[in-house]
Order: structure tokens, then sequence, then C-alpha cells
């Protein structure tokens, strides 16, 4: 991830509540988390650059669990001028919950050769904002860009609702 990040806010506290209810169900929580979102995205320093708004996928066994694709949702929500939602990316592997992953090095292994491109999908030369809930060690994002730059992207950035273990802005 070269292009920057935009945060909500620290994953804690009741941030970090409403984003564990949101992905456990409680969708209605999607008004609040989108204000959010909106507001930061707005506000980040490449929101002029985005020309697409990639969610972060859901191997489709969790999707189905799940019922939904929260990055998705959020995406949807969010407010540009001329960006659109693509989803350009597919998780072709299912990983275990980057969660349950020990160490950065694991989360990275986790999620190594994990996304691919969809087919009919063109990326090159666009500027990208990928969409995801939270931001732990970078692991999943990162691996997400790699794809999209290998595929010609000019630039990646990326808007989630929280990073864990930083401190409040």
């Amino acid at each position: 991830m070269d292009g920057g990040i935009a945060r909500c806010g620290a994953y804690e506290k009741v941030l970090r509540d409403m984003i564990l209810a949101f992905k456990n169900g409680r969708t209605e929580l999607d008004v609040v988390l989108s204000h959010l979102t909106n507001s930061t995205f707005e506000g980040s320093p490449f929101f002029e650059q985005v020309e697409v708004l990639v969610p972060v996928p859901l191997h489709w066994t969790r999707r189905l669990t799940r019922g939904y694709n929260q990055a998705a949702v959020i995406a949807r929500q969010l407010r540009h001028p001329k960006a659109r939602v693509c989803r350009a990316l597919a998780r072709i592997r299912r990983t275990a919950a980057q969660t349950a992953m020990a160490s950065p090095a694991a989360r990275l292994r986790n999620v190594t050769g994990a996304f691919a491109l969809r087919r009919d999908v063109e990326v090159a030369g666009k500027s990208i904002c990928l969409i995801d809930d939270i931001k732990t060690t970078g692991a999943t994002l990162n691996e997400c860009a790699r794809v999209l730059k290998q595929a010609g992207a000019a630039e990646v950035y990326a808007l989630v609702l929280a990073v864990a273990g930083q401190s409040r802005l």
C-alpha cells in the first residue's frame, strides 16, 4: 500500500463495538458508519484522485455464512462525484480469519495469493481506493494492492473504518 490510507478512527471502545456488531448482523449500523466513512473519505488527501472504489472481497463461503460483505456495504454508501464501485477483486482461496493469526508474518502468509483480479475488469492506469472495515497489520490491504498494481493500477489508496493497535487520532 503505497498510496496512503484514511481511517475513521482507532479500533477501540465504541467504534470497535459498532464495527463488530455491524460484521455480525447489525446491518442497520451502516447508516452511522457510512456517515463517518463519507466524512473521512471527503477529507482524505486522495479524494479527488480516486476513480474506482474496490471493496475487499470475502471468500464466497464466508459471504454465504454472513449474508453480506461489510466492505461492499460501506463502499456502496460512499459519495463521490466520479468514482464508481467495482468488484475488481475476488478472494480465490478461503483463508483463516486474520484474528486467528498470531503474528504479522502469519497474517501475511495467510493472505498471500488469496486474491485475484476478476475477469473482464480493467484497472490499468486507474486510481483505486480499497475499502475495508479494519486494518491491523495491513497484510490484507497490501496483498489486494499488490494484485491491483500488478494489473496496472496507477495508484492504490485505502479507506477503513478503523486501524487496530493505534491510539486515537
